[in-house]
């Protein structure tokens, strides 16, 4: 899986970090997405799923690698 992120989409509701804290995080600054993790761990794919199909901004975007 290769995970990306449209910070410039992202509205700062903070649910993909809820839900895979591994993968993301905010900027402190102003709440944005931060990308930890482009080609997250198997064991997290499915919490990066649900991030990606939860996000109100629709800026997560999932890709097979």
């Amino acid at each position: 899986m290769k995970v990306t992120v449209d910070q410039d989409a992202c509205t700062g509701s903070g649910q993909c970090v809820l839900i895979a804290p591994e993968v993301f995080d905010q900027r402190d600054t102003d709440g944005i997405v931060v990308l930890l993790s482009d080609s997250p761990d198997p064991l997290r794919h499915e919490d990066v799923r649900e991030a990606a199909r939860i996000c109100p901004a629709l800026a997560i975007t999932l890709t097979q690698s």
